[in-house]
């Protein structure tokens, strides 16, 4: 497994940072696909360091790209057992990162699209010390059925789907939302009737608000 590392953008203030935010890409792309949306959220959060870690393997669908884990067997039990493998790497890199800024422990928040949005679903609420906030683009919830006896922290959850993806159906999201708030997570969702596997402007308005909020509650 290769240590994760990627593209970096911020503070937008130019002064030192106050905040972390990992961004996790889809499979088969790298970290160069996520930290263009560090510019529009460093205006919600002038104060924030982002990172997007490029994933630790090479994707094995595709010529080019990284993964989190292998999607050549998509039963549960394997999506499962790779992204139990993969979470001590970017737990590590995350407490690594904040280190390396000076932060407190817990001055982070995650985001993920498609595959890294069940990466961070997974790793995020299983982490100590949680997140302030774990964002969901396009993903779903791995091995919900040991979500509860395993949860480490309460992070506030946002996940936002649109309704015409047809590479991760929308019903991932909903179903997902409905197992958070079963195990006691407060869960916002914002859905877009016309978006397939993507992200637009009422979900990176949505986000922008949620961090806000999320680092404005935590101090």
């Amino acid at each position: 497994m290769d240590e994760l590392d990627g593209p970096r953008f911020g503070p937008a203030s130019g002064g030192e940072p106050k905040q972390l935010v990992v961004l996790c890409h889809g499979v088969g792309a790298d970290g160069h696909d996520l930290i263009d949306l560090a510019p529009s959220w460093g205006h919600a959060l002038p104060d924030a360091a982002f990172v997007a870690p490029d994933a630790p393997y090479p994707c094995d669908m595709a010529p080019s790209g990284r993964q989190w884990f292998s999607l050549a067997d998509r039963t549960p039990a394997r999506l499962e057992a790779g992204v139990r493998r993969v979470a001590p790497a970017l737990d590590h890199f995350i407490a690594a990162e904040l280190q390396r800024l000076s932060l407190p422990a817990d001055a982070y928040a995650l985001m993920g699209f498609s595959q890294g949005a069940m990466t961070v679903l997974f790793a995020g609420l299983r982490q100590r010390p949680g997140p302030r906030a774990i964002l969901a683009f396009s993903g779903g919830l791995i091995a919900p059925a040991t979500l509860e006896a395993e949860l480490a922290n309460r992070a506030p959850v946002l996940l936002v789907h649109g309704e015409a993806d047809e590479v991760v159906p929308v019903s991932r999201s909903r179903d997902a939302a409905a197992a958070l708030r079963a195990a006691g997570i407060a869960v916002e969702e914002t859905y877009s009737a016309r978006l397939g596997h993507g992200i637009d402007d009422a979900g990176l308005t949505a986000g922008a608000l949620f961090l806000q909020r999320a680092f404005a509650a935590g101090g």
